[in-house]
C-alpha cells in the first residue's frame, strides 16, 4: 500500500503556527521594517519547526536584490590565516562584490554538520542571498541540504563530487600528471607528493592522478603523505622523507606553504634545492617568488577563480548560472627543480 503523499507546506501554514498574517511572514522573510523582533523570531521559529522556505521564483524583483553572499570555510581560523590560497581567492571573490554593493559574509566552521545549520540558519533567516560552498567531500552533505532548501549556491569542486549543484573548479588530475611527467622528464625517478587532507575531494582526486602517471611511467619510487595543509605539517612529512633509506630526488606539495617549510627543512638537512632534492609548490602565490631559490610551481589565477566563482552565482541567483571548469593550472620552472644528482 503507497503511503499518501506529505502535504506541502506554505505561507499559510507558517502565519497559523505563528499567529500572524502571511503578510507579516512576507515581510519577515524579505527583511522589511513593521515587525517587532519577537514577532520576527516567532515567524522564523514557525518556518524552521515546519521545515518551510520562501518560493525563490515567487519573490517580487525587488526581494531579488543581493545584499550579501554566504562563504563557510571549515579550517581552523590560524591556518587559514597563513593559507595563501584562500586569502586570494576571497579577494577574487569581493572584487566582485564591490563592484555589486554587497558584502560577504564569511563564518569558520568545526565541520560539515555545522556547516549545514549555518547554511539552512542564513536562508531561512533571509541573511544572504545565496551562498559559496568550497571544500567538498565525497558523498557531501550539504549538496541534498541546499537543494532541499532551494538556496542559490555555487559549488567550488569537480562535477563529481557536487552531484547536481551549478560547479566551478580546476582541473586537478591534469595539473597533478603535467607535474609529475616534467619531473620524470627532468630525470627523477623517486618522486613523493606532500598532499593535503585526505578526506577532501580534491586530494583524493591528485592522490589517484598521481598513482595513475608513476604507474604509467614506471617510477622507481613513488610516496604520498596525507598532511593538513599546515607549514608545520609540510615541514614534518618533509623531514620524514628526506631521512628515509631511500629519499625522494622530487617532492610535489599540494600547496605553496608547505613548499617553503619544505625548502627550510631541505636546508636545515644540509640538502641544495635544487642540486640535491627538487621542489615543486602548488598555486604560484607570492611566496613562491620571495624565496631562494624561487620555487617552481603550478600555477592559476586564484584571484580570477574567486572572481568567477562570484559572477556564476550571480548568474545562479538571476536563474541562468552554468557549470564550467577555470584555466588547468599550468607548470612555471624556477630555481627549485632540475634533474636530479
Amino acid at each position: 500500500m503507497s503511503t499518501p503523499p506529505t502535504p506541502r507546506v506554505t505561507i499559510k501554514d507558517v502565519a497559523a503556527r505563528a499567529g500572524v498574517s502571511k503578510g507579516a511572514v512576507s515581510l519577515a522573510f524579505n527583511r522589511k521594517p513593521g515587525l517587532s523582533d519577537a514577532t520576527r523570531d516567532r515567524i522564523f521559529a514557525a518556518a524552521r519547526e515546519l521545515g518551510w522556505a520562501p518560493n525563490l521564483a515567487a519573490r517580487s524583483l525587488s526581494s531579488q536584490r543581493v545584499d550579501v553572499v554566504g562563504l563557510a570555510i571549515c579550517r581552523p581560523a590560524k591556518l587559514l590565516g597563513l593559507e595563501p590560497f584562500y586569502m586570494e581567492f576571497i579577494s577574487g571573490v569581493e572584487s566582485v562584490l564591490t563592484e555589486r554593493s554587497c558584502s560577504l559574509l564569511l563564518r569558520l566552521v568545526r565541520n560539515l554538520e555545522e556547516e549545514v545549520g549555518l547554511q539552512d540558519a542564513w536562508w531561512r533567516g533571509r541573511q544572504v542571498s545565496g551562498s559559496i560552498l568550497v571544500d567538498f567531500r565525497a558523498d557531501d552533505p550539504r549538496v541534498g541540504a541546499v537543494e532541499r532548501l532551494g538556496m542559490p549556491v555555487v559549488a567550488v569542486g569537480h562535477p563529481s563530487l557536487t552531484g547536481g549543484l551549478t560547479s566551478v573548479w580546476t582541473d586537478d588530475a591534469t595539473a597533478v600528471t603535467e607535474a609529475v611527467r616534467y619531473l620524470a622528464a627532468l630525470g627523477h625517478r623517486r618522486i613523493a607528493r606532500v598532499g593535503g587532507a585526505a578526506a577532501l575531494g580534491h586530494t583524493a582526486i591528485r592522490t589517484a592522478a598521481f598513482d595513475e602517471t608513476a604507474g604509467a611511467l614506471g617510477l622507481a619510487g613513488a610516496w604520498q603523505v596525507a598532511t593538513d595543509f599546515s607549514g608545520e605539517a609540510g615541514a614534518r612529512a618533509t623531514r620524514s622523507l628526506l631521512t628515509g633509506a631511500d629519499r625522494p630526488t622530487a617532492i610535489l606539495y599540494d600547496n605553496d606553504i608547505m613548499a617553503v617549510a619544505g625548502l627550510s627543512v631541505a636546508a636545515e638537512m644540509g640538502l641544495r634545492v635544487p642540486d640535491d632534492v627538487s621542489l615543486l609548490a602548488w598555486d604560484d602565490s607570492q611566496l613562491c617568488r620571495l624565496t631562494r631559490p624561487t620555487l617552481s610551481a603550478m600555477s592559476h589565477d586564484v584571484h580570477g577563480f574567486g572572481a568567477e566563482v562570484a559572477r556564476t552565482l550571480f548568474g545562479v541567483i538571476a536563474g541562468d548560472g552554468e557549470s564550467h571548469p577555470v584555466a588547468t593550472p599550468v607548470l612555471v620552472p624556477r630555481g627549485s627543480t632540475a634533474p636530479p644528482p
